[in-house]
Order: C-alpha cells, then sequence, then structure tokens
C-alpha cells in the first residue's frame, strides 16, 4: 500500500492510476490523514455468449419428464 499526499497525487495520478490498475491500493493524505483510497474497480464481466457451456454440461433424460404431482403442488 502506498501513502501519497494530494500534491503529490496531483502530480502522478497518471502513474497512481497505472499503479492502482495493476492491484496496488494507493492512499491520499491531507495533513498526514488519510482521506481517499484509491483502488481497482471490480472487472468488468464479459457479455454472455449463447453456446459457451456446450459440451461442458450433460443433462439425462429425466429432466425432461414431468414433474411429479407432489412437487407440482409447491409451484401453484
Amino acid at each position: 500500500m502506498r501513502v501519497v499526499t494530494i500534491r503529490q497525487a496531483k502530480a502522478a495520478l497518471s502513474r497512481l492510476l497505472k499503479q492502482v490498475s495493476e492491484g496496488e491500493e494507493v492512499i491520499i493524505t491531507r495533513d498526514s490523514k488519510p482521506v481517499a483510497r484509491l483502488i481497482p474497480v471490480a472487472e468488468i464481466k464479459k457479455k454472455r455468449k449463447p453456446g459457451s457451456m456446450k459440451g461442458k454440461i450433460s443433462l439425462g433424460p429425466e429432466f425432461f419428464e414431468p414433474l411429479p404431482e407432489s412437487e407440482l403442488k409447491f409451484w401453484e
């Protein structure tokens, strides 16, 4: 974890953002007191692609059979 002053953060913002994107945490201080924390944004998930699980999951024929009456009552 790196600690910098506001003045240092202004002067080196691009470099600090690069370090944060690589996983480092940066604390910004004012008068020796922490006021902000730079952390990486959670990774944006990729769009779903139809068929990406093909061949990785298999369903038995019982999956397509009707539910028993006793279970159907729970869904009504």
